[in-house]
C-alpha cells in the first residue's frame, strides 16, 4: 500500500457515564456487540469497561477527520439512549474510583493488568491521540526527533484533568501524572535510524517488557504499523475547535520539521533532562511556568513557548490553509485550557463535584 505524507487519524477515549449520577459505569461489552457492522472497526475497547475509543479512517484534512469524529459521537450518542449512558469528555474523571472499575477482558489489557496490577486501575484517564502519515520510515524517525521539542507546549495547550479521585489535584494535567504510572510512557530517546529504533522494540520484545510495539506509550512514537507519527500528549477536548487546532498544529509540525530534515537544517538532539521538565512544568503549572528551550538557548515562560511553537508551525499551518487555529491559541491563552474551565466551573458551583459531572457529559459537542 502506498503511503501518503500528512495523512491525518484521531483517536479520542470516552468516559461512559450514568446519565443521572454522572458516574462512571461499565458498558463497553454492550456497546460493542451492537454496533453497526459498518463501523465496527471505528470504535474499540480501553483498558476499562466504563471507557471506550473511537477512531477516525485515515482523512487527507483535518476538516475530514473532525467530521468522522462528530459522527462517531453521535453513534455512541444514540446507542446510549438505548443502554442508559452519556459519554463524558475530560482527561480524567473527577469523582472516579480506581478500585471500583473492571477491566475488560481479552488477551491485550489482559497482559495489561496482569503486568501493571492494581495501579493498572489508577489509569482512569482519557486521551486525545493524533496520527500523522510518512510515506518514509527513515524520515519519520527523524522527523519524531526533532518533535520532541513541541511535547511540553501541545500538552499545555490541550491540559484538561484538574481532578482526580474527588480531589483538586493542583495539577493541569493530571491525566500526564497517572498514565505516567505505567512504563514507557515519558519521552523517547533520539534515535539515529529506523533500524535502530526497531532493534530497541525487538529486544525488548524478547525481554517480554512488551508484547507488541504498541506498549510503547510513549508521548510521541512512530507507529510501527500504521507508519504515522502518533501524538500521545493531548487531554481529549470537549470542542472540535480545540481538537481541530490541536490536530492541525501536529500536522503543520511534521510538515515543517521533515521539510528542515530534507534540507538538513532539523535540530534532533535535544537533552532529556530539560525536556522531561518541561514536561513536568506543563502537566503542573499554568502559562507562566519557565522552561528551557535548548534551540535558542533561552529560559522562557510556557507562554512564550507556545508562541514560537506557533511561528515555527506557520509555513505548515499555512500550506494546509488552516491559519484560523491561531485565534484557537490566542484564546486558549487569554481565556485558560478546556481544565481551566472546568476548575472554575467547579469553583462557580461551590466545589460540587455532582454538577462538574453533569458539566462534562451534558456539554459535549456532536
Amino acid at each position: 500500500m502506498i503511503r501518503e505524507n500528512y495523512t491525518i487519524g484521531i483517536e479520542e477515549e470516552y468516559m461512559i457515564c450514568d446519565p443521572v449520577s454522572g458516574d462512571m459505569v461499565d458498558r463497553a461489552d454492550k456497546i460493542m456487540p451492537i454496533l453497526p457492522r459498518k463501523l465496527s472497526e471505528r470504535f474499540s475497547y480501553e483498558l476499562l469497561l466504563s471507557e471506550i475509543e473511537s477512531n477516525t479512517s485515515i482523512c487527507d484534512t483535518v476538516t475530514e477527520a473532525i467530521q468522522k469524529l462528530a459522527a462517531n459521537r453521535k453513534t455512541l450518542s444514540d446507542i446510549g439512549e438505548k443502554l442508559n449512558y452519556k459519554i463524558g469528555i475530560s482527561g480524567t474523571h473527577p469523582t472516579a474510583k480506581p478500585k471500583k472499575q473492571n477491566f475488560v477482558n481479552n488477551e491485550s489489557y489482559n497482559w495489561v493488568s496482569q503486568n501493571l496490577r492494581s495501579y493498572a486501575r489508577q489509569n482512569i484517564t482519557f486521551a486525545l491521540h493524533v496520527h500523522v502519515g510518512f510515506n518514509d520510515n527513515e524520515e519519520m524517525i527523524h522527523v519524531c526527533n526533532g518533535l520532541r521539542r513541541w511535547i511540553a507546549p501541545l500538552l499545555s495547550l490541550s491540559a484538561n484533568s484538574p481532578f482526580f479521585n474527588s480531589n483538586y489535584t493542583g495539577f493541569k494535567s493530571s491525566r500526564t501524572i497517572q498514565f505516567g504510572i505505567f512504563p514507557r510512557t515519558g519521552i523517547p530517546q533520539e534515535y539515529k535510524s529506523y533500524r535502530s529504533f526497531e532493534d530497541v522494540v525487538s529486544k525488548l520484545e524478547i525481554n517480554k517488557s512488551i508484547a507488541k510495539p504498541r506498549h510503547l506509550w510513549w508521548k510521541i512514537r512512530p507507529h510501527m504499523d500504521f507508519g504515522t507519527i502518533e501524538f500521545r500528549m493531548f487531554d481529549i477536548q470537549r470542542g472540535f475547535n480545540n481538537t481541530f487546532m490541536l490536530a492541525s498544529l501536529a500536522q503543520s509540525l511534521c510538515y515543517v520539521a521533515l521539510n528542515e530534515y530534507k534540507r538538513g537544517s532539523l535540530i534532533e538532539k535535544f537533552n532529556i533532562e530539560y525536556l522531561n521538565d518541561s514536561l513536568w512544568k506543563a502537566s503542573r503549572f499554568g502559562f507562566d511556568s519557565i522552561v528551557y528551550d535548548e534551540a535558542t538557548n533561552s529560559h522562557v515562560k510556557m507562554k512564550d513557548l507556545i508562541l514560537i511553537m506557533l511561528d515555527y508551525a506557520k509555513p505548515g499551518i499555512k500550506y494546509f490553509n488552516n491559519n484560523h487555529i491561531v485565534e484557537a491559541v490566542d484564546d486558549i491563552l487569554l481565556n485558560g485550557t478546556e481544565g481551566d474551565r472546568q476548575y472554575f466551573y467547579y469553583k462557580e458551583n461551590n466545589d460540587n463535584f455532582d454538577k462538574l459531572k453533569h458539566y462534562l457529559i451534558d456539554g459535549v459537542e456532536y
